[in-house]
């Protein structure tokens, strides 16, 4: 049975840059991001630490007070009050709501205290941690990340659990999937989404072509190489001038030649190059789905979106599924943890 992509018809209607001169500015537009939680005005690290203190002082923990402050502060905000709690109360503000709270709450305000480095370097341990590997979070924040995020994050990674992130992957993963991960966390991607060469453009596409659908077997290090460093415009381009060339989607060429994780890394690849709010609304959209919920998703993808692009995020998920991922988070989650989810979502309405 053919594989289905919900991204294959995006790249057929890329437009290349020497035929549109405005792209380029279409793009930036585009990609404006719509962040979901704000900065304080007025804002006192010592004050919203004193406060939460005070809220898991004693018997019994005042939820609502912890997500007034944690739920409505950046992420840069939310360092400087974990800094003041540490420096005012002698203990970590993790630690202390790790002992206060549980469950799928707990994880969100944890989540809330760390950096965002910290944060994903983290999920990504975590995802290695244990017996066996949650490949499609490797791929989700690897194939979405800049190469500054990467960089930070190994430098977390390294500081937090003492050895490198790579020797981590290099461990848990193996074959294709293993050598397209090593390069992508080298956060080595060309970032001048401005320079793009027409010949260069074609050369890449007619490269992939003989690597994979013009041979038998497939040159597997051809399609590491061109998609895991060459800028998110340029792969924009050589998608469309290999749809223009060989009249076949590259994607739909990545599924054929490609399997398993090997093949979702570098969909993931060519879905971020396209538009990489969709991709993650379409990982919201599986992380609910189907019976149960895949919570650590959920977590990670609100959390770690909601200072940047959840607005984004959030406006691809009612465009493509037709339906409010506001609604969707409250039907699949309840209580305190719910609460929390949705006034990170920017609803002023969490407490109810």
């Amino acid at each position: 049975m053919e594989k289905t992509n919900n991204f294959q018809h995006l790249a057929a209607n890329t437009t290349p840059i020497w035929q549109h001169r405005n792209h380029q500015q279409q793009q930036q537009q585009i990609e404006k991001n719509i962040p979901t939680v704000h900065p304080a005005t007025s804002f006192d690290a010592r004050a919203d630490a004193d406060a939460l203190h005070k809220a898991m002082k004693g018997l019994g923990t005042d939820e609502k007070a912890l997500m007034t402050i944690l739920c409505h502060r950046s992420n840069g905000q939310r360092v400087l009050i974990s800094q003041a709690y540490k420096s005012g109360y002698g203990k970590d503000l993790e630690s202390k709501l790790k002992s206060e709270l549980s469950g799928n709450f707990e994880r969100v305000m944890v989540s809330l205290c760390l950096s965002t480095a910290d944060f994903m370097a983290r999920e990504m341990y975590e995802a290695m941690a244990g017996l066996g590997t949650d490949d499609e979070a490797l791929v989700e924040v690897l194939c979405s990340s800049t190469n500054q995020e990467i960089r930070d994050m190994n430098a977390a990674y390294l500081r937090a659990y003492g050895h490198s992130m790579e020797k981590d992957i290099i461990g848990d993963t193996s074959g294709t999937f293993k050598m397209i991960l090593v390069s992508l966390v080298q956060g080595g991607r060309d970032e001048n989404e401005s320079a793009l060469d027409e010949h260069k453009i074609r050369s890449d596409a007619q490269r992939l072509y003989q690597a994979g659908e013009a041979r038998l077997g497939t040159d597997e290090s051809a399609f590491n190489s061109i998609l895991a460093t060459r800028s998110w415009a340029h792969l924009r381009h050589v998608m469309a001038e290999y749809q223009s060339m060989f009249g076949k989607s590259l994607e739909k060429a990545v599924m054929s030649e490609f399997s398993g994780n090997a093949e979702k890394v570098l969909l993931g690849i060519l879905q971020c190059a396209v538009n990489r709010h969709v991709y993650f609304a379409q990982r919201l959209r599986d992380s609910m789905k189907g019976l149960g919920t895949n919570n650590r998703t959920l977590i990670r993808l609100i959390v770690g979106h909601c200072d940047t692009d959840l607005g984004n995020i959030q406006q691809e998920y009612e465009k493509k599924f037709l339906r409010s991922l506001v609604v969707d988070v409250v039907d699949e989650t309840s209580g305190d943890y719910r609460r929390a989810l949705v006034a990170l979502l920017g609803s002023k309405n969490y407490l109810q």
